[in-house]
């Protein structure tokens, strides 16, 4: 019997996918800039963390089933993406980094969202919800650099920190105290973004992307900024 090592057991989670394009020249170089003079996995792991939280914009009305638009490539050169795209993102940087990484989904309710979103979705749960789980010192922690600074402030709810070694998925409340994001159902963890079964769960949650799959633009932060000031 062949016993795995270490090595090829994180394998899988190391190298480059169709989505997770951890080998493209930009993606390295950038990857290097923001951790340069940093030694330490999880020093590159909350330095990577904050570029992809922030300097890429969270836009939700970039929600595609492209296979282009889904690749990590593809968010690091608009400089913006909803969280599947952002999720894939951070897990090529990571893996550029020498970082196993591997990405998640889940299904959550109370997503942050303006009135216009929610007329879109049609209803509160945001189906395939995509987070990162990156390999440090020892063990898998989880990281979801989805929300920016820029729309938090705007939506009155606290940013998600990451320090490297506790699992940061979402604040359960807002800065007033109201139920903000709940967890429901998990579809698991992926070397690469499932494509199919994303596809699959969307054609579900959301008929009409595929009925009619004009784009929506919006500005959600502005949006929800609105919202607020109208009450």
């Amino acid at each position: 019997m062949t016993i795995k090592t270490t090595e090829n057991c994180f394998e899988e989670f190391l190298r480059p996918t169709e989505f997770i394009r951890s080998d493209d020249p930009e993606t390295i170089a950038m990857t290097e800039r923001i951790t340069a003079g940093l030694s330490s996995d999880r020093e590159k792991a909350v330095a990577l963390f904050y570029f992809v939280r922030d300097d890429v914009r969270y836009n939700p009305y970039r929600a595609t089933v492209d296979r282009e638009s889904l690749a990590s490539t593809f968010c690091l050169r608009e400089k913006e993406g909803f969280c599947v795209q952002k999720a894939v993102l951070y897990a090529a940087m990571l893996r550029a980094a020498g970082v196993p990484a591997k990405v998640g989904f889940a299904d959550v309710r109370n997503h942050l969202a303006s009135k216009r979103l929610l007329e879109i979705v049609r209803h509160d749960l945001f189906v395939f919800h995509g987070y990162v789980k990156a390999f440090i010192e020892g063990r898998w922690v989880s990281a979801t650099p989805t929300f920016d600074k820029r729309l938090c402030e705007k939506s009155k709810v606290k940013t998600l920190e990451f320090d490297g070694m506790s699992d940061s998925i979402f604040h359960p409340f807002d800065h007033e105290g109201r139920r903000h994001m709940e967890y429901v159902n998990y579809h698991g963890e992926f070397a690469d973004l499932p494509h199919e079964m994303l596809v699959e769960k969307w054609r579900v949650a959301y008929p009409y992307m595929f009925e009619d799959p004009a784009p929506v633009d919006g500005d959600l932060g502005t949006e929800i900024e609105a919202d607020l000031e109208g009450k």
